[in-house]
């Protein structure tokens, strides 16, 4: 009792300037979590999505899978070269090192992994190197690779995060679920992207984004908001190219 003495007097109207700040200290989020919010119901699309509940439950058609992962394989050369830009457009050694890990992880142990899955479906080599990319891959990559070329580092990152935090949003949703028993492989493709690896590498990209939101110059928030809004409905949209086994008509 006797210390309570010592603590400074506060006026009532102290106490509510000092009640507002705390307040308002609680609602301030980081990039990610902000953007998330406002991004919600594309999000919840998604998890919804025909394609994405017919992997969870096992009830997609094979041909629609197949479709799917042969416009992944071409969607991963082109976000090669995005990351490539990526590594050569950091601000630092550490993120340059970042991107061009994930680089060589792409090239050389992701595509390979890729390829040995496909051919589980019947998907030759060259069945994947022959594949004519869909107008909604054209135009994602098309994008990604824009803002590679002519944005900044920050919107890039933000364009890039809804891909990496979205498969391992979605991989850990599916797992929660449980895997489908009668469709192994579906199951195989959950447990790559609920694994703790990915998670990690999700974890990474959103640590990346709050970084570089923390100081960011005049309007760059908006840019990286609108960024990471126009790749998430991209990533939505591949879903519906998947699903409807989209294609060029002639």
């Amino acid at each position: 009792m006797t210390g309570a003495c010592c603590l400074p007097k506060i006026n009532r109207g102290q106490a509510l300037k000092l009640l507002q700040a705390w307040r308002q200290s609680r609602l301030i989020l980081g990039f990610s979590e902000d953007i998330e919010r406002k991004a919600l119901p594309i999000r919840q699309a998604i998890l919804a999505h025909p394609f994405i509940v017919g992997v969870g439950n096992g009830s997609l058609p094979l041909e629609n899978f197949k479709h799917y992962v042969k416009q992944d394989y071409v969607y991963l050369i082109e976000y090669a070269r995005v990351l490539a830009l990526a590594s050569a457009k950091s601000p630092d050694l550490q993120a340059m090192g970042w991107f061009a890990g994930l680089l060589d992880e792409t090239l050389n142990t992701e595509m390979e992994l890729h390829r040995r899955y496909c051919a589980e479906f019947g998907i030759t080599r060259q069945d994947l190197d022959a594949t004519t990319p869909a107008p909604t891959t054209v135009a994602y990559t098309s994008y990604l690779l824009r803002i590679a070329y002519q944005g900044t580092f920050p919107e890039l990152v933000a364009a890039l995060m809804p891909c990496q935090w979205g498969y391992w949003e979605i991989g850990a949703h599916l797992a929660a679920l449980g895997e489908p028993e009668h469709a192994p492989l579906y199951g195989q493709w959950i447990r790559m992207y609920s694994s703790p690896e990915f998670a990690e590498l999700a974890r990474s990209i959103r640590s990346l984004a709050d970084g570089v939101a923390e100081e960011p110059a005049k309007g760059q928030i908006a840019k990286m908001q609108d960024a990471y809004l126009t790749s998430i409905r991209f990533e939505l949209g591949f879903w519906d190219m998947a699903q409807n086994l989209e294609g060029w008509k002639i």
